[in-house]
């Protein structure tokens, strides 16, 4: 019963355009730059297969991950109050995005880019570009962080706001001790991008698999350094993947913890996947409550 309620209430959800429901109360909002947004900000693993869990759960969500269904939940976003969508450069987040605006979506975007700002800022028009977190952890450990300083020097010429993106603390504390010219972070609260050397020397042997490691004592050190940059933060994974979502209370106390951990304008993304519920509504009145106590 449940199960088809569901289903009805999603396919009445997708086939809705953005402004066909009536407005949500009002979402939470920051400040970056001359741009307002929502507190609690899209992510797109989900929409394209990264799962960060297995490859059949990739699979499961690239064959969901169709342009009409990532657009119906964009428009859901966009109806429950989230201003801005954080995705890759990749050639299918730039058409579903077309597709989005072309819809009459004005949802904002923020690209997360392995190179060439330049190119991403042409083709997606974002209000922001973040150098990508796999890419900024793989040359700090090689000692290459002059690569990632030139792509915010290309970046801010295009005009638009500047980031990095990473998975390690250390690599924000890293860039404030040098003080380069950036307007904010993406910082993952756990760290996955650990060689298996690390694991072992933290643990003592390798899980299996050796990728994707989330450790509870991760967060609290995630969330410290957020605090202590004055730039803007937007926190990723709070979640751990989907680790910490086995039930709407778990949910809860991790949506609550990233909030009560971070600055007021520092956001979360939150990757969503409305296939079996609607998880974008229910985020969205999540935080509401959370922050609004609404």
């Amino acid at each position: 019963m449940n199960t088809r309620r569901q289903f009805i209430q999603l396919s009445a959800a997708a086939a809705a355009v953005p402004l066909a429901t009536a407005a949500a109360a009002p979402m939470p909002m920051a400040r970056l730059g001359k741009h307002e947004m929502s507190r609690l900000i899209m992510g797109s693993n989900p929409f394209y297969g990264y799962s960060h869990a297995s490859r059949l759960l990739d699979q499961h969500m690239r064959e969901w991950g169709t342009p009409e269904n990532i657009c119906a939940a964009l428009a859901e976003a966009e109806r429950n109050g989230i201003t801005t969508f954080q995705t890759n450069g990749d050639a299918r987040a730039i058409t579903d995005i077309a597709r989005h605006r072309e819809g009459g979506g004005k949802l904002q975007v923020v690209a997360l880019i392995k190179s060439d700002p330049e190119e991403a800022v042409k083709r997606m028009a974002p209000i922001a570009v973040s150098h990508h977190g796999e890419n900024t952890d793989a040359l700090f450990r090689q000692q290459k962080m002059d690569e990632v300083r030139e792509f915010t020097k290309r970046a801010r010429q295009t005009g638009v706001l500047v980031g990095v993106s990473t998975h390690k603390p250390e690599v924000i504390e890293y860039i404030e001790e040098r003080g380069w010219d950036v307007d904010f972070y993406m910082g993952c609260v756990y760290n996955r991008t650990r060689t298996p050397d690390e694991i072992r020397k933290l643990l003592g042997v390798l899980p299996l698999p050796a990728t994707d490691v989330y450790l509870e004592t991760d967060p609290p050190r995630a969330y410290a350094v957020a605090r202590q940059t004055s730039k803007t933060c937007f926190l990723f994974k709070i979640l751990a993947a989907g680790r910490r979502a086995s039930s709407p209370a778990e949910v809860d106390k991790a949506f609550a913890e990233a909030f009560t951990s971070i600055k007021p304008q520092d956001c979360i993304v939150v990757g969503m996947f409305p296939r079996f519920q609607d998880q974008v509504k229910e985020n969205c009145d999540r935080v509401r409550r959370i922050l609004t106590n609404s």
